[in-house]
């Protein structure tokens, strides 16, 4: 860290962080970014929906925006944030917070920015995480155009199961919907499972059958193995919500269709928070957003912070002049 206080510090430097810091860059405000190293598409081969940057590896995409960010004079270090507290006010009022990393190092800043992420919790079947993001999927927008065409299971845990394996359909016309622990489709399910062609398949799932580095299908409890190429599961997303909680937010529940897929962070539509100067982006306040949602959500937040900037800066000229 090249000074101990900044306009703004980015805790996380995934899609949204590095946008709100490019945005901020080049809005002429110093900006620490502050990243763990550990982007949830990391096991992901591609980047896919990103116009202009379609198939993009993550790493690569990172390494762009990295680039791209630290050319408008965005400082990035790696470091794992452990909390953040809000300093007293200045003397006319003015906002700042203390962020201090898990080895001890502490920084300043005027505005904060937390683009933390989620973690994807997966069902416990041995195997699936490590085919995670690979052949083992969640998103048919992320990674269905890379399976069409080839034989499908869906993991049923929950009562979305069912619509999942309607979803996937489009895709290919060989997909089975395995019940394992997830409750007994309604006879109108199974009259939609029908007329779509999705085969159910009854028993839990005990493994993954993988073969020279590659998944080859299901593995039941009475020892059938099911072929398949692929395998959707629905995970539980969670967001990395501990600097953000350690500054009195607290994560709530986010629901589809009546069922609770994970927790989030609540913010208004420019990222800000309940917390006066924090703004949040990205999969921590919007748990299906996709990298290039994530990046639209950093561009807009940072936005809205040099504007809350600006009305600082402008609010103490005023007080100055008046002196």
């Amino acid at each position: 860290m090249k000074q101990q206080r900044y306009d703004v510090v980015i805790v996380g430097g995934g899609a949204a962080g590095l946008s709100g810091a490019l945005a901020l860059g080049r809005a002429r405000r110093s900006v620490l970014v502050i990243d763990a190293g550990e982007p949830r598409n990391a096991p992901a081969s591609h980047v896919h929906n990103y116009l202009g940057r379609e198939s993009t590896p993550p790493g690569e995409l990172l390494a762009i925006g990295r680039g791209e960010a630290a050319g408008y004079g965005a400082e990035i270090v790696e470091g794992r944030v452990a909390s953040a507290e809000r300093l007293p006010e200045g003397g006319e009022g003015e906002q700042g917070f203390r962020v201090v990393t898990e080895d001890g190092r502490s920084v300043e800043a005027r505005r904060l920015l937390v683009t933390t992420g989620l973690v994807d919790e997966l069902p416990p079947v041995p195997g699936l995480a490590e085919r995670w993001g690979r052949e083992v999927l969640h998103c048919p927008y992320c990674h269905g155009h890379e399976v069409a065409d080839r034989p499908i299971g869906v993991l049923s845990t929950g009562p979305l199961a069912v619509h999942q394996a309607l979803m996937w359909r489009q895709w290919s016309d060989d997909v089975t919907l395995f019940l394992h622990t997830g409750p007994e489709p309604t006879e109108e399910e199974y009259e939609q499972l029908a007329a779509r062609g999705v085969a159910v398949v009854d028993g839990e799932v005990t493994g993954l059958e993988v073969a020279d580095d590659r998944f080859t299908g299901v593995r039941l409890a009475s020892g059938r193995v099911v072929p398949r190429e692929g395998l959707v599961v629905q995970a539980r997303f969670t967001a990395r919500s501990a600097v953000l909680e350690s500054l009195g937010l607290k994560p709530v529940a986010q629901e589809m269709g009546g069922v609770v897929i994970g927790s989030y962070i609540p913010t208004d539509p420019t990222g800000a928070t309940e917390v006066p100067g924090v703004w949040a982006a990205g999969n921590v306040t919007r748990l299906t957003e996709q990298v290039i949602g994530a990046a639209a959500a950093g561009l807009m937040a940072g936005g809205a912070v040099n504007g809350d900037l600006i009305t600082e800066d402008t609010r103490l000229a005023v007080a100055a002049r008046r002196a």
